[in-house]
């Protein structure tokens, strides 16, 4: 795993990032299609907003079956709002973490592992939904890339090829196209289909540009 980086410092990145995606969704845009087959839209956002509420739980120290689970009862239009609270209370709960507390074992249900492994997971699972959004949204906003980057090399040692189907929710490993960001080579390690050339989803016509998404502030 890529310990180059601490996870606690790449929270704010990824948590700001996927909450400045979510605040560009446009009305009627809710029930798109993704590239993670079991989720439109909405579905994708109530689902990283679940997962966001639940390692923030955990890094607090309380118990992820305390969990709300995948969030469903929002309105469209609060959604943006939802998880940019659901990110600010990971990232506060990642800063009150002391360096000792990264080496600490944590149940995640499905799992126990370091407190260090924890917020890898959660960061590489940000910035993979960050993608499926992107792509769902048609746009090309600039995304960090050094957060793939590490999602990726974390993917790539706790979810090796090997480890696919049940109990790891993931399809087999897909060929990444020559000249894929790191977001896609991202994508197709965790199963997705990644297109050649511009990398949108085949019903998407076009591409539409967009600013950087979020920038942390220095």
């Amino acid at each position: 795993m890529n310990t180059s980086l601490d996870p606690r410092l790449l929270l704010e990145r990824a948590t700001g990032q996927f909450a400045a995606l979510v605040a560009t969704v446009e009305a009627g845009r809710f029930d798109d299609r993704t590239p993670c087959t079991e989720c439109n839209v909405r579905a994708l956002i109530g689902h990283v907003l679940g997962n966001t509420l639940a390692y923030a739980y955990i890094a607090e120290g309380g118990s992820v079956a305390d969990a709300p689970g995948d969030i469903k009862e929002v309105p469209d239009d609060d959604w943006a709002a939802a998880y940019k609270a659901s990110g600010e209370r990971l990232v506060a709960a990642g800063r009150r973490l002391t360096d000792g507390a990264l080496d600490g074992i944590v149940d995640l249900g499905f799992a126990k592992m370091p407190m260090r492994a924890a917020l890898s997971a959660i960061v590489m699972e940000i910035a993979t939904h960050t993608w499926d959004l992107r792509e769902a949204l048609g746009t090309s906003p600039e995304l960090d890339q050094e957060l793939a980057e590490f999602s990726l090399v974390y993917a790539q040692d706790a979810l090796p090829s090997a480890r696919r189907g049940a109990p790891a929710p993931f399809e087999p490993v897909q060929p990444a196209p020559e000249g894929a960001d790191a977001y896609g080579r991202l994508a197709a390690w965790l199963g997705r289909k990644v297109s050649a050339g511009d990398f949108r989803l085949d019903h998407r016509a076009d591409r539409r540009k967009a600013p950087a998404m979020w920038s942390p502030a220095r």
